[in-house]
Protein backbone atom coordinates (compact mmCIF):
# COMPACT_ATOMS: atom_id res chain seq x y z
CA UNK A 1 0.00 0.00 0.00
CA UNK A 2 2.10 3.42 -1.28
CA UNK A 3 1.85 6.19 1.68
CA UNK A 4 1.60 9.66 0.31
CA UNK A 5 4.73 12.17 0.00
CA UNK A 6 5.24 14.69 2.20
CA UNK A 7 7.42 17.68 0.91
CA UNK A 8 10.38 16.84 2.73
CA UNK A 9 13.09 13.84 2.44
CA UNK A 10 14.24 11.73 5.48
CA UNK A 11 17.59 11.65 5.45
CA UNK A 12 17.70 10.18 8.88
CA UNK A 13 16.37 7.95 11.52
CA UNK A 14 15.22 11.12 13.05
CA UNK A 15 13.58 12.75 10.11
CA UNK A 16 12.44 9.56 9.46
CA UNK A 17 10.02 9.25 12.68
CA UNK A 18 9.00 12.80 12.25
CA UNK A 19 7.96 11.81 8.72
CA UNK A 20 5.93 8.85 10.18
CA UNK A 21 4.71 10.71 12.48
CA UNK A 22 3.04 13.06 10.48
CA UNK A 23 1.98 10.48 7.49
CA UNK A 24 0.36 9.07 10.11
CA UNK A 25 -1.54 12.01 12.46
CA UNK A 26 -2.92 12.87 8.69
CA UNK A 27 -3.99 9.80 7.45
CA UNK A 28 -5.80 9.65 10.97
CA UNK A 29 -7.23 12.63 10.19
CA UNK A 30 -8.57 11.59 7.30
CA UNK A 31 -10.30 8.45 8.24
CA UNK A 32 -11.61 10.72 11.03
CA UNK A 33 -13.04 13.22 8.76
CA UNK A 34 -14.56 10.21 6.27
CA UNK A 35 -16.40 8.48 9.32
CA UNK A 36 -17.32 11.52 10.53
CA UNK A 37 -19.16 12.57 7.10
CA UNK A 38 -20.42 8.97 6.01
CA UNK A 39 -22.61 9.45 9.38
CA UNK A 40 -23.75 12.55 8.42
CA UNK A 41 -24.65 11.31 5.00
CA UNK A 42 -26.64 8.12 6.45
CA UNK A 43 -27.92 10.89 8.31
CA UNK A 44 -29.36 12.89 5.98
CA UNK A 45 -30.45 10.04 4.12
CA UNK A 46 -32.79 8.97 6.74
CA UNK A 47 -34.50 12.14 7.31
CA UNK A 48 -34.72 12.22 3.23
CA UNK A 49 -36.52 9.04 3.43
CA UNK A 50 -39.11 9.95 6.56
CA UNK A 51 -39.86 13.41 4.60
CA UNK A 52 -40.59 11.54 1.49
CA UNK A 53 -42.73 9.19 3.50
CA UNK A 54 -44.62 12.25 4.98
CA UNK A 55 -44.97 14.16 1.88
CA UNK A 56 -46.15 10.36 0.18
CA UNK A 57 -48.33 9.22 3.28
CA UNK A 58 -50.01 12.29 5.07
CA UNK A 59 -50.47 15.14 2.19
CA UNK A 60 -49.81 18.13 4.01
CA UNK A 61 -48.94 17.02 7.03
CA UNK A 62 -48.70 19.89 9.31
CA UNK A 63 -48.92 23.01 6.88
CA UNK A 64 -49.83 25.40 9.21
CA UNK A 65 -49.19 28.98 7.55
CA UNK A 66 -51.17 29.61 4.64
CA UNK A 67 -48.85 32.46 3.67
CA UNK A 68 -46.07 29.26 3.17
CA UNK A 69 -48.05 26.73 2.03
CA UNK A 70 -45.16 24.74 0.87
CA UNK A 71 -43.54 25.09 4.85
CA UNK A 72 -44.41 21.36 5.75
CA UNK A 73 -43.59 19.42 8.17
CA UNK A 74 -42.55 16.92 5.51
CA UNK A 75 -41.00 19.59 3.09
CA UNK A 76 -38.90 20.82 5.95
CA UNK A 77 -37.27 17.50 6.53
CA UNK A 78 -36.62 16.61 3.08
CA UNK A 79 -35.05 19.92 2.44
CA UNK A 80 -32.31 19.66 5.74
CA UNK A 81 -32.34 15.68 4.77
CA UNK A 82 -30.71 16.89 1.40
CA UNK A 83 -28.46 19.55 2.86
CA UNK A 84 -26.68 16.93 5.47
CA UNK A 85 -26.57 14.54 2.35
CA UNK A 86 -25.32 16.86 0.53
CA UNK A 87 -22.48 18.28 2.62
CA UNK A 88 -21.57 14.70 3.87
CA UNK A 89 -21.01 13.39 0.61
CA UNK A 90 -18.78 16.53 -0.14
CA UNK A 91 -16.80 15.66 2.89
CA UNK A 92 -16.66 11.85 2.37
CA UNK A 93 -15.63 11.54 -1.15
CA UNK A 94 -13.05 14.36 -0.64
CA UNK A 95 -11.45 13.08 2.33
CA UNK A 96 -11.16 9.82 0.78
CA UNK A 97 -10.06 10.75 -2.75
CA UNK A 98 -8.09 13.62 -1.47
CA UNK A 99 -10.00 16.06 -3.81
CA UNK A 100 -8.89 19.64 -2.95
CA UNK A 101 -11.93 20.88 -5.06
CA UNK A 102 -14.49 18.79 -3.06
CA UNK A 103 -12.59 19.47 0.33
CA UNK A 104 -12.86 23.00 -0.63
CA UNK A 105 -16.78 22.55 -1.58
CA UNK A 106 -17.75 21.02 1.41
CA UNK A 107 -15.65 24.25 3.39
CA UNK A 108 -17.80 26.51 1.65
CA UNK A 109 -20.98 24.82 2.32
CA UNK A 110 -20.36 24.55 5.75
CA UNK A 111 -19.83 28.44 6.03
CA UNK A 112 -22.46 29.33 4.19
CA UNK A 113 -24.99 27.09 6.47
CA UNK A 114 -23.14 28.57 9.49
CA UNK A 115 -23.63 32.22 8.59
CA UNK A 116 -27.45 31.90 7.51
CA UNK A 117 -27.71 30.21 11.08
CA UNK A 118 -25.83 33.26 12.50
CA UNK A 119 -27.79 35.88 10.65
CA UNK A 120 -31.26 33.93 10.83
CA UNK A 121 -30.30 34.22 14.69
CA UNK A 122 -29.93 37.59 15.05
CA UNK A 123 -32.57 38.63 12.97
CA UNK A 124 -35.14 36.46 15.52
CA UNK A 125 -33.86 38.24 18.45
CA UNK A 126 -33.74 41.72 16.84
CA UNK A 127 -37.30 41.32 15.56
CA UNK A 128 -38.48 38.61 17.78
CA UNK A 129 -42.09 40.88 18.66
CA UNK A 130 -42.59 41.67 15.16
CA UNK A 131 -41.93 37.30 14.39
CA UNK A 132 -44.53 36.40 17.38
CA UNK A 133 -47.04 38.77 16.10
CA UNK A 134 -47.09 37.32 12.68
CA UNK A 135 -47.23 34.00 13.27
CA UNK A 136 -50.08 34.58 16.18
CA UNK A 137 -51.26 36.26 12.97
CA UNK A 138 -50.60 33.41 9.97
CA UNK A 139 -51.36 30.60 12.33
CA UNK A 140 -55.13 32.06 12.99
CA UNK A 141 -55.55 32.03 9.36
CA UNK A 142 -53.95 28.66 9.26
CA UNK A 143 -57.16 27.45 10.77
CA UNK A 144 -59.52 28.27 8.16
CA UNK A 145 -57.78 25.60 6.38
CA UNK A 146 -58.72 22.91 9.20
CA UNK A 147 -62.05 21.42 7.74
CA UNK A 148 -61.34 21.67 4.14
CA UNK A 149 -60.07 19.25 1.54
CA UNK A 150 -56.66 17.88 1.04
CA UNK A 151 -55.56 19.42 4.45
CA UNK A 152 -56.22 16.14 6.24
CA UNK A 153 -52.61 16.40 7.44
CA UNK A 154 -53.02 19.93 9.02
CA UNK A 155 -56.36 18.81 10.92
CA UNK A 156 -54.39 15.52 12.24
CA UNK A 157 -51.54 17.86 13.13
CA UNK A 158 -53.62 20.33 15.22
CA UNK A 159 -55.18 17.68 17.17
CA UNK A 160 -51.94 15.42 18.25
CA UNK A 161 -50.97 19.12 19.51
CA UNK A 162 -54.28 20.44 21.29
CA UNK A 163 -54.05 16.54 22.73
CA UNK A 164 -50.62 16.47 23.84
CA UNK A 165 -50.08 19.78 24.84
CA UNK A 166 -53.59 20.86 26.65
CA UNK A 167 -54.16 23.74 24.88
CA UNK A 168 -57.04 24.87 22.42
CA UNK A 169 -56.35 27.49 19.45
CA UNK A 170 -53.51 30.03 19.01
CA UNK A 171 -54.11 32.27 21.83
CA UNK A 172 -57.00 30.67 23.45
CA UNK A 173 -60.20 28.60 22.31
CA UNK A 174 -62.05 31.40 21.07
CA UNK A 175 -60.03 31.29 17.42
CA UNK A 176 -62.02 28.13 16.12
CA UNK A 177 -65.42 30.51 16.61
CA UNK A 178 -64.44 31.72 13.48
CA UNK A 179 -63.76 28.41 12.08
CA UNK A 180 -66.29 25.90 13.28
CA UNK A 181 -68.98 28.16 14.35
CA UNK A 182 -69.93 29.87 17.29
CA UNK A 183 -69.08 28.25 21.03
CA UNK A 184 -67.48 25.34 18.77
CA UNK A 185 -64.33 23.82 19.00
CA UNK A 186 -62.68 20.99 18.00
CA UNK A 187 -63.10 17.48 20.44
CA UNK A 188 -59.65 17.37 21.37
CA UNK A 189 -59.75 20.69 23.15
CA UNK A 190 -61.71 18.90 25.46
CA UNK A 191 -59.73 17.76 29.29
CA UNK A 192 -62.06 14.73 28.88
CA UNK A 193 -62.17 14.00 24.92
CA UNK A 194 -65.41 12.39 24.04
CA UNK A 195 -67.71 12.77 20.72
CA UNK A 196 -69.07 16.15 19.90
CA UNK A 197 -67.59 17.12 23.24
CA UNK A 198 -66.17 20.34 21.44
CA UNK A 199 -69.98 21.36 20.37
CA UNK A 200 -70.50 23.42 23.14
CA UNK A 201 -67.71 25.44 24.59
CA UNK A 202 -69.83 27.75 26.95
CA UNK A 203 -68.53 26.03 29.76
CA UNK A 204 -65.05 27.36 30.13
CA UNK A 205 -64.10 24.89 32.69
CA UNK A 206 -64.48 21.80 30.25
CA UNK A 207 -62.16 22.92 27.69
CA UNK A 208 -58.25 23.81 27.74
CA UNK A 209 -57.94 27.69 27.91
CA UNK A 210 -54.39 28.24 26.73
CA UNK A 211 -53.95 28.68 23.70
CA UNK A 212 -50.88 26.44 21.66
CA UNK A 213 -49.03 29.42 21.15
CA UNK A 214 -48.19 30.24 24.75
CA UNK A 215 -47.90 26.52 25.31
CA UNK A 216 -45.26 25.61 22.75
CA UNK A 217 -43.05 29.10 24.35
CA UNK A 218 -43.61 27.48 27.56
CA UNK A 219 -42.03 24.26 26.18
CA UNK A 220 -38.85 25.92 24.74
CA UNK A 221 -38.54 28.36 27.82
CA UNK A 222 -38.94 25.18 29.55
CA UNK A 223 -36.44 23.02 27.40
CA UNK A 224 -33.89 25.80 26.66
CA UNK A 225 -30.95 24.35 28.07
CA UNK A 226 -31.01 21.37 26.12
CA UNK A 227 -31.99 23.24 22.92
CA UNK A 228 -28.74 25.76 24.00
CA UNK A 229 -26.49 22.21 24.00
CA UNK A 230 -27.50 20.99 21.19
CA UNK A 231 -26.84 24.16 19.41
CA UNK A 232 -23.32 24.37 20.89
CA UNK A 233 -23.10 20.99 19.34
CA UNK A 234 -24.26 21.48 15.94
CA UNK A 235 -21.92 24.48 16.12
CA UNK A 236 -18.81 22.49 17.36
CA UNK A 237 -19.35 19.93 14.74
CA UNK A 238 -19.62 22.24 11.97
CA UNK A 239 -16.21 24.42 13.16
CA UNK A 240 -14.35 21.36 13.69
CA UNK A 241 -15.65 19.99 9.89
CA UNK A 242 -14.76 23.44 8.62
CA UNK A 243 -11.10 23.09 10.59
CA UNK A 244 -10.68 19.57 9.68
CA UNK A 245 -11.29 19.44 5.66
CA UNK A 246 -8.73 23.09 5.72
CA UNK A 247 -6.65 21.31 7.46
CA UNK A 248 -6.43 18.74 4.84
CA UNK A 249 -6.94 20.68 2.01
CA UNK A 250 -3.57 22.24 2.98
CA UNK A 251 -1.69 19.59 3.45
CA UNK A 252 -2.57 17.99 -0.47
CA UNK A 253 -2.00 21.66 -1.44
CA UNK A 254 1.38 21.75 0.07
CA UNK A 255 2.50 18.53 -1.09
CA UNK A 256 1.22 19.17 -4.62
CA UNK A 257 -0.08 15.86 -4.78
CA UNK A 258 -2.29 13.51 -3.15
CA UNK A 259 -1.46 11.13 -0.99
CA UNK A 260 -3.01 6.89 -0.48
CA UNK A 261 -3.34 5.03 2.59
Amino acid sequence: MKEYAIACRCVNSGEFKKCSMARGCLCCLKYMMFLFNLIFWLCGCGLLGVGIWLSVSQGNFATFSPSFPSLSAANLVIAIGTVIMVTGFLGCLGAIKENKCLLLSFFIVLLIILLAELILLILFFVYMDKVNENAKQDLKEGLKLYNTENNVGLKNAWNIIQAEMHCCGVTDYRDWYPVLGENIVPDRCCMENSQDCGRNSTNTSLVWKTGCYEKVKMWFDDNKHILGTAGMCILIMQILGMAFSMTLFQQIHRTGKKYDA
